[in-house]
């Protein structure tokens, strides 16, 4: 006899749905998976035998034949261990085929029958809405992040004979509702009223915010860097919803949401450790996962101690930070993940840290600071906006009573100047959203230099032999201080400011 129910898998940050077929025929009792299955669907066949057998469930020893169509697609998910399942029971007779019109099933089951949560329940939910399905039924673990997705009924159930009964209409089901413990997250913590003076760096990482620009600082050990960058996420904007959807679904397939946890509404940091490998940050393994790069996708990708992350690591971060997506390819799939993060990075500005110190002398040869500094490299410093070198905190400054701009007040600053970026893209239909992701294009459309801030900006390109793309990049910082500002055209002011952010260090890319 035969049967078909309906399971899912991923494949980068979508849903992917998966035909699962189920034939019994006469012979040799056992049970063949077909259809590219790896390691953890080929074993599932043991969990789906016992699961039945402990669920009390019986049927006739006879030979099963289970394809997993499309045949051409591998699958990597224990979450079709219950649509096979219940693909055996409908082809034993024991439920009818018509009771699973319209549904998807998802989770693992344990050797007693019980259902267990799996990654990437988000985005199969999502793609199981838009292909027509009016049900989902899977681990209770995973009901919050599938409750996120409108117009599909979700059934949180515990034990794979609470769905036999359920579908052979023994007892009722009931959807399930969204858990009062589901709170999106802690509310942030670090704020910028505990940073003591740095005010140079403070309104650069106001400027970077508001624009999503890129941002590199140098200082001395103990300056204040690490504690600036964990600081910057708490005066972003608050995501949209279509962004902390989009977030949810990555950290649900990296299987990174905490137990039961629905939306993400605050925007991610990371922050690897230079030993990081450049596959950890990039993405990638025998079946491509989301790297730090798409962990990072709509927040923050913070790099400490920069120049001792490795050659490789630091220059396979070019295309992500140019195109804000990163195309992995193996044997087995090419998939494209979304990477749109600001890049904030910190670095000693020698390695003894203590270059240009006032209180501490520096012991570095030239060529050991020429060779430190070069680890990065010109293009990847081409593409960073902002090059600010943070000074050593004074006592003064450390025991002053009054307190800095809270990040609320930062906050609504950094917001207004968003909005006006995009009221301008979106008249435009550009479908970005700040000033950090224009192209040239774009740019010579809303970026309007006045005559004094053209002369300003062309007598610096010709003395430091600039790039092209430093060359936009300056009137994109531009921007963004006129928009902080609250001004429509580009003038000299602006532009002065934004040289002296992106020459603050002297390390530019074409210098």
């Amino acid at each position: 006899m035969f049967a078909r129910t309906y399971g899912a898998t991923t494949q980068g940050i979508d849903g992917f749905i998966i035909d699962v077929e189920v034939d019994v025929s006469a012979g040799l009792p056992g049970t063949d998976i077909v259809g590219m299955p790896d390691t953890a669907v080929r074993e599932s066949k043991e969990r789906v035998r016992t699961a039945i057998k402990n669920s009390g469930i019986r049927y006739a020893p006879q030979r099963h034949t289970i394809n997993l169509a499309p045949a051409d697609i591998k699958k990597d998910s224990s979450g079709l261990d219950l649509p096979m399942a219940l693909g055996l029971l409908i082809a034993h007779g024991i439920i009818s085929q018509e009771s699973v019109q319209g549904a998807i099933f998802a989770a693992e089951l344990s050797l007693e029958g019980e259902l267990r949560g799996i990654h990437g329940i988000l985005p199969m939910t999502i793609k199981a809405r838009e292909r027509g399905f009016r049900k989902i039924f899977l681990s209770p673990e995973n009901a919050n992040e599938a409750l996120l997705v409108e117009g599909i009924e979700v059934y949180a159930v515990r034990k794979l004979s609470e769905i036999v009964d359920g579908l052979k209409g023994a007892v009722k089901l009931a959807p399930a509702s969204p858990s009062d413990s589901d709170d999106g997250g802690a509310l942030d913590e670090d704020d910028f009223s505990d940073v003591q003076g740095q005010f140079q760096a403070k309104r650069a990482m106001e400027i970077a915010a508001a624009g999503g620009h890129n941002l590199l600082m140098a200082g001395s050990p103990g300056s204040g860097k690490t504690m600036l960058a964990r600081r910057f996420s708490s005066i972003l904007p608050a995501m949209t919803r279509a962004e902390a959807l989009e977030v949810t679904k990555i950290y649900s397939i990296a299987g990174l949401l905490e137990g039961g946890r629905g939306l993400i509404r605050q925007r991610p940091f990371r922050s690897p450790h230079h030993t990081t490998s450049a596959t950890a940050i990039i993405g990638g393994g025998s079946f491509p996962r989301p790297g730090e790069v798409t962990l990072s996708h709509h927040g923050v990708l913070f790099l400490d101690e920069l120049p001792e992350f490795s050659k490789q690591t630091l220059e396979v971060l070019r295309q992500p930070i140019e195109d804000g997506r990163v195309t992995v390819s193996r044997v087995h799939a090419s998939l494209t993940f979304p990477s749109q993060f600001i890049l904030i990075a910190a670095m000693n500005p020698c390695p003894c840290g203590w270059q240009g110190d006032s209180s501490h002398s520096c012991n570095c040869l030239p060529n050991e600071i020429k060779r430190y500094t070069r680890k990065i490299s010109g293009p990847l410093l081409d593409r960073i906006d902002i090059h600010i070198r943070v000074p050593r905190v004074e006592y003064r400054e450390l025991t002053a009573e009054a307190q800095g701009e809270s990040s609320a007040i930062i906050r609504k600053r950094v917001t207004a100047a968003r909005k006006r970026q995009l009221d301008r893209f979106s008249a435009l239909g550009s479908g970005i959203f700040c000033n950090g992701q224009m192209n040239h294009a774009l740019l010579k459309k809303t970026c309007k230099l006045t005559p004094a801030a053209q002369n300003l900006l062309g007598n610096f390109f010709t003395a430091k032999h600039l790039s092209a793309r430093s060359y936009d990049r300056i009137i994109k910082v531009g921007r963004t201080i006129a928009d902080l500002a609250g001004e429509n055209n580009i003038t000299e002011r602006h532009i002065a400011e934004a040289i002296q952010l992106r020459n603050d260090m002297g390390l530019d890319g074409d210098c």
